[in-house]
């Protein structure tokens, strides 16, 4: 069986938002993962996860319906999902697929930290 070809580091920013960090490539063999490193950012106080994709290889069309997965979940606990460290290529997918609607696209840490504070 496949397994999972990434990483998901979770960094506590303040009392407000949490930094997941992706390393490697996400598809439908990363769920377990990404899940996983959302529990550990959400503690029920952060109102804030942010996604950096900086460390990001590969995404596929699973890896897209994890986010979506990750975003129902976001938004049925209030909270709100950002990202920075999007490729060009990853941008225009997620304008594609209009994720870019929901989830705030950043082009820096620093400012989807920023963002989680408006």
């Amino acid at each position: 069986m496949p397994q999972a070809q990434v990483t998901m580091d979770v960094r506590r920013v303040d009392d407000n938002a949490s930094i997941i960090d992706i390393k490697g490539e996400l598809t439908a063999f990363a769920e377990g993962v990404l899940m996983d490193a959302y529990n550990q950012a959400s503690d029920g106080r952060v109102r804030a996860i942010i996604l950096n994709f900086e460390g990001l290889e590969y995404m596929n069309s699973s890896g897209i319906g994890l986010l979506v997965t990750l975003l129902i979940r976001v938004n049925r606990e209030k909270q709100r999902l950002l990202t920075y460290g999007l490729s060009e290529h990853y941008r225009s997918i997620f304008q594609i697929t209009r994720l870019d609607d929901a989830i705030g696209i950043h082009e820096t840490e620093e400012e989807a930290v920023e963002a989680t504070n408006v």
